[in-house]
């Protein structure tokens, strides 16, 4: 009885200093960076999420250039995979039953101005990427040192992002996975996560290479399954959309909402899970854009962000559509997944739940393997040592059972915690030395419009220094 009592009180302990440190990040900075950085890159990008948006889909399917690293649309892939998980089924319908549905319109906005920011960070990511034997390696830890002149400011954040992705984000994705087999098939928990882990070791102790082979296959078949579905669901209930859409903007802006406090509440919402789901600025995204082989940095800037468009604007939307085309939402005692397992239910039928359990396993097992990767590059950068990644993986594997039985609240609120110090750290960053970016996305349109497919040397911006793998002598 009195370890139990113990418990509780450290417990509570924890939950208050991980609320208070949220609650300053979110309410007081992070939103204020996220919102005003994302303007002012679309403005000084000249609207490249606009103006270069059908070059997106030329640049994903090209090959890679040369016989090393990994192609643009597997580099796509791993960051698809970090990107797209719980926070497009379960953050969405927590973002709509604490925010209300106008947080949905937040993370619209947010994405939509969060593609400038993805450019920026993932062009820096591939300036700065190095080389690691055959492949090659990179990310704001990389950029942070080569660029800004800080490597203790790079190691900060390595390990933010280690804990954060490979850690906590993992069991994040694992206590969603356990949560709705617990709710479609009575499976346990704590079975449950040891079957996750073991799967995610197989994978995981198979290198970059085979993270790339898995997410290529899986990410495009397990988008489209349930794109399928949110399809049917909206094709069913066109007449509703204009409705649904009114419904997202009254909520947003609405005088009802100011008066009470829910625009508050739907922009902390919109914001916070958005960038859960699509990363943009976060940090995490420029470590799979640096893996890519391309001819010029800026292909990698314009494949990750429409990576963002895909995740929000298409996937998340789809989840927010299948809410509130019917009145789950408002119901008091659903949430997370198993709010999106109501919905879809109420759309097809009870074989809904079981259908959403085995999406929410791909999406999130796939995260479980992007976030790992994450974690992997950075270990490289902080020490290039086989001991400390082992360490790092038998740790992945362990957080991965933890987060199966963990209580859902704080794992959440931990999540929130690290990804808001990350983003602080990497926005930081992007904006001292953005110009960089800026720089090398000019020298791409102005070969693309003199017809020419864009090739990138460090010589064609001047002072540019430590971009090794992109020096004249330097072969791809």
């Amino acid at each position: 009885m009195e370890a139990t009592l113990i418990h509780t009180i450290i417990l509570d302990g924890v939950n208050s200093l991980v609320d208070w440190g949220n609650n300053l990040l979110w309410t007081y900075i992070l939103i204020g960076l996220l919102i005003g950085l994302g303007v002012y890159f679309t403005f000084a990008t000249k609207f490249v999420q606009f103006r270069l948006f059908k070059e997106m889909f030329r640049v994903i399917t090209e090959k890679k250039d040369g016989t090393n690293g990994i192609s643009p649309f597997q580099a796509f892939t791993i960051s698809t995979a970090s990107r797209v998980g719980t926070g497009n089924l379960t953050g969405v319908a927590l973002a709509i039953s604490i925010g209300g549905p106008g947080a949905v319109f937040w993370m619209w906005m947010v994405a939509i101005i969060g593609m400038a920011t993805a450019f920026i960070e993932s062009t820096l990511a591939q300036v700065y990427k190095v080389r690691d034997g055959d492949q090659f390696r990179g990310g704001p830890a990389y950029y942070m040192e080569k660029a800004i002149g800080s490597r203790a400011l790079g190691v900060v954040f390595a390990i933010l992002l280690t804990l954060c992705f490979g850690l906590v984000f993992n069991a994040v994705q694992a206590n969603t996975i356990a949560d709705a087999f617990d709710g479609a098939f009575g499976f346990n928990p704590l079975y449950m996560g040891i079957v996750i882990a073991a799967v995610a070791g197989i994978v995981i102790f198979g290198g970059v290479r085979r993270i790339a082979r898995v997410t290529q296959i899986v990410v495009p078949f397990m988008a489209v399954a349930y794109l399928l579905i949110a399809t049917y669901v909206v094709i069913t209930n066109f007449a509703l959309i204009p409705d649904v859409f009114m419904l997202i903007v009254s909520n947003a802006f609405g005088v009802g909402e100011i008066i009470g406090g829910g625009v508050g509440a739907a922009i902390m919402q919109g914001v916070r899970r958005g960038l859960f789901s699509n990363e943009a600025g976060m940090g995490s995204v420029p470590n799979a854009a640096a893996t890519a082989n391309v001819s010029h940095p800026a292909k990698q800037g314009l494949v990750q962000s429409l990576g963002v468009f895909f995740d929000t604007i298409i996937i998340c939307s789809a989840t927010a559509f299948l809410i509130l085309l019917t009145d789950v939402y408002t119901v008091d005692g659903a949430e997370g997944i198993q709010l999106t397992q109501d919905a879809m239910s109420a759309h097809v039928g009870e074989w809904a739940v079981y259908f959403v359990a085995i999406a929410i396993l791909f999406f999130a097992f796939i995260s479980i393997i992007g976030n790992y990767y994450y974690g992997e590059t950075n270990i490289e950068f902080i020490r290039s040592n086989s001991n400390w990644l082992y360490a790092y993986r038998f740790a992945v594997i362990g957080m991965v059972i933890f987060g199966s039985v963990a209580q859902v609240g704080l794992v959440w609120n931990l999540a929130d915690l690290f990804m808001g110090l990350m983003a602080v750290l990497n926005l930081i960053a992007i904006f001292l030395i953005g110009k960089v970016a800026l720089a090398v996305l000019n020298d791409y349109t102005t070969q693309l419009d003199s017809g020419k497919n864009p090739v990138f040397k460090a010589s064609h911006i001047p002072d540019l220094k430590h971009a090794e793998c992109w020096e004249d002598e330097q072969s791809s």
